[in-house]
């Protein structure tokens, strides 16, 4: 065991040392391809250990043993290598971020891959020579041996004659591999898509909007309820309080905040409510409560960077060019009580601010032309005293400071004092603001979003509770056309933006369709044979039905993790066919018929095949039981290949003698050789 697990070092610090040449950096996803690779890498050691303790028991020596396991295991040992990675070649022509995301998780496996097999042509075998040797075990352990090998043997037995039976009834196979994969497409449709799960990141934020115009004061106020609130939610351990801003809308006003909230670290927060989901649920529960201010609580971005918030982000487009904002407010209005009414939908608010209290100020150009003063001036002095006028910097006890030049706050508080500021004219005479400007009252939006030219308004919200974000986004494009004129648009922003562009790319389907083309013609061109290969993907459906039955199981979604993962299990579900199939190809080029090459390729197989695919599954146990930071992504994943490792493992080697058995029958009657096709041996028992 020792010779495999060699295998794990070599092929992690070479990943490491090729990560620069190709020019990318140790992250989540290239995390996620080490763990994987750390339960693949040991798969080829296995297969070459195992082949060397087998002839050992045949008698060989140590020398002899490891020169034939060589002979046997070298075509499927490079075979394996070359699929997977072979498997992740159409993911380099996939553009956008969901490309890079494929292109990290191919990368890291290929490289490892690669030199995982290079070790086991090379470093494993003459290991293998070297410090194998027959067993001359004594006592207890050799007691347990014998006993172990003695109920694998009656089980490979049992296996075998079942084998054999499903050799026999082909078409009850066949039959019964078409409802594995009818299902397994069954399974794939229940599950809601989504682009990325969202994390527990360990941080929050929350977003307070007080009614139009109100002061800063009522908004220190109500922060203040919220703080108690805050306080009082199990798992949040520190807020941070900001007046006056909006995430959202990156605006400052006065009746806007914004908290930034720091979660208890993961291993302190095990009760179901200090988890993310119940946090969130909890604390829009508590601040619904608030009348002064609608406050809620939302998640930050699965990938930070790609927009400010979690969820979706929705910008209804006003495509008319109408410069009258009624319009775009109406039917804001209109979709925004329609979408409220979607159970797919929660959380759902807007930006868009349409009739805020302003003040408008006036300058008469024609009476500042008459009375000699700069126009300049006048918006200068106005900006100086009513706002803040920037002058410099200067530095003091080692910081540097700005210089900003405004009226006492009691002399700005109301525009009724804009007649105390004087501005002078050419003559050098003071002349008041008040006899050159007028003070107008009206409402008007505080601000205006233009999104690809078009004015709109943004709107905020997630998936509700059982739904995806796939289902969300989907609710609003029909509440869109149900509700909206054909002036209007639509478009998204953000992580939504890279969810749209994703689903409108290349189809999963797609990728999944060109992966097992490329296995099929690295198949072909390594055995020279265009048959082989089918006897090898035919098992792919089965290793499909474990992973998506795991999914529904565990209620995961269909993401970009998933859709790696599947393609993952095309090369994985190939492994273990390539193990049979190439030494039943071995046997039936020899002589033997068909029936016997596809039993004897099984029984003289299902050890490593056993071997390998427990020790793969047992170093993706991590993926299956992570949490903290990228837990649901590790889950996700993780459900993905065990699952579908393990209807591989344990369909696959009764499926695969049959498709062997099969394809080769096809084509010894399309070469007229019907001499070789021979049927089963009765099983004894």
């Amino acid at each position: 065991s020792l010779i495999p697990l060699l295998a794990v070092p070599v092929s992690l610090i070479g990943t490491f040392a090729l990560f620069p040449i190709f020019g990318f950096s140790i992250n989540t996803l290239s995390m996620f391809g080490l763990v994987l690779a750390i339960g693949l890498v040991v798969d080829d050691s296995i297969v070459v250990v195992e082949a060397v303790e087998r002839h050992l028991e045949e008698g060989f020596s140590p020398h002899d043993a490891a020169l034939k396991a060589m002979h046997e295991v070298a075509g499927p040992v490079v075979a394996l290598a070359l699929i997977l990675a072979a498997v992740f070649i159409p993911t380099v022509f996939i553009p956008g971020i969901t490309g890079r995301l494929y292109q990290q998780f191919a990368l890291t496996i290929a490289i490892s891959v690669a030199i995982s097999a290079f070790n086991a042509l090379s470093l494993s075998p003459a290991l293998a020579a070297k410090l194998l040797k027959p067993q001359k075990t004594h006592g207890p352990l050799r007691k347990f041996f014998d006993w172990f090998n003695r109920t694998f043997d009656r089980a490979r037995d049992k296996y075998v004659a079942v084998a054999a039976v499903l050799i026999r009834k082909t078409v009850m196979s066949v039959i019964f591999l078409v409802i594995i994969g009818g299902t397994a497409i069954f399974l794939g449709s229940r599950l809601p898509t989504s682009f990325l799960p969202e994390e527990d990141q360990g941080y929050a934020f929350v977003n307070v909007q007080l009614p139009y115009a109100a002061s800063l004061e009522r908004t220190s106020d109500v922060c203040r309820k919220v703080e108690a609130i805050l306080k009082d939610t199990p798992g949040v351990q520190f807020y941070t309080t900001v007046l006056g801003f909006s995430l959202q809308s990156q605006v400052q006003a006065t009746y806007n905040a914004f908290f930034f909230v720091t979660l208890k670290p993961w291993n302190q927060r095990k009760k179901a409510e200090e988890q993310m989901a119940a946090i969130r649920s909890h604390l829009n529960q508590e601040l619904g409560k608030l009348p002064e201010a609608t406050a809620f609580a939302f998640s930050p971005p699965t990938i930070p960077g790609i927009g400010t918030s979690g969820g979706f982000t929705f910008m209804l487009e006003d495509r008319s060019g109408k410069q009258d904002i009624s319009f775009l407010t109406g039917n804001l209005d209109k979709f925004m009580e329609a979408a409220r009414k979607r159970p797919e939908l929660s959380g759902l608010s807007t930006t868009h601010l349409p009739s805020v209290p302003q003040i408008q100020v006036n300058v008469d150009r024609d009476k500042v032309l008459k009375q000699g003063v700069n126009l300049s001036d006048v918006y200068r002095t106005l900006q100086t005293f009513m706002g803040g006028f920037f002058v410099n910097y200067f530095n003091r006890f080692g910081r540097q400071w700005q210089v900003y030049l405004e009226a006492e706050a009691p002399y700005r508080a109301s525009a009724d004092n804009i007649g105390q500021f004087y501005v002078r004219n050419s003559q050098g005479q003071s002349v008041p603001l008040s006899a050159l400007t007028t003070v107008e009252h009206r409402v008007g939006p505080e601000f205006i979003i233009r999104y690809n030219e078009y004015r709109c308004a943004q709107i905020n919200g997630s998936a509700a509770t059982n739904y995806s974000s796939g289902q969300a986004m989907k609710a609003l494009e029909e509440v869109f056309r149900q509700t909206q004129p054909p002036e209007m648009g639509f478009d998204y922003f953000g992580m939504s933006f890279q969810e749209k562009q994703a689903a409108e790319g290349v189809s999963p389907a797609l990728i999944f369709g060109l992966s097992v083309v490329c296995v099929f013609l690295i198949l072909a061109a390594q055995y020279e044979s265009w048959s082989l290969p089918f006897s090898v993907l035919l098992g792919t459906p089965t290793a499909i039905f474990g992973a998506f039955l795991a999914l529904n199981l565990r209620g995961y979604q269909n993401n970009v993790y998933v859709q790696i993962g599947l393609i993952m299990l095309i090369g994985l579900a190939a492994k273990n066919a390539i193990l049979i199939v190439a030494f039943a190809k071995t046997e039936y080029e020899s002589g033997k018929s068909i029936a016997d090459a596809a039993l004897t390729g099984a029984r003289i197989r299902l050890r490593p095949i056993l071997m390998t695919s427990f020790a793969f599954v047992l170093g993706c146990l991590p993926l299956w039981f992570a949490k903290g930071s990228g837990g649901i992504s590790r889950r996700t994943l993780g459900t993905v290949v065990i699952g579908g490792m393990v209807g591989a493992t344990f369909v696959d080697t009764f499926i695969v003698p049959v498709t062997f058995s099969l394809v080769e029958k096809l084509v010894a009657r399309i070469r007229h050789k019907p001499e070789k096709i021979e049927k089963p041996p009765e099983p004894n028992g």
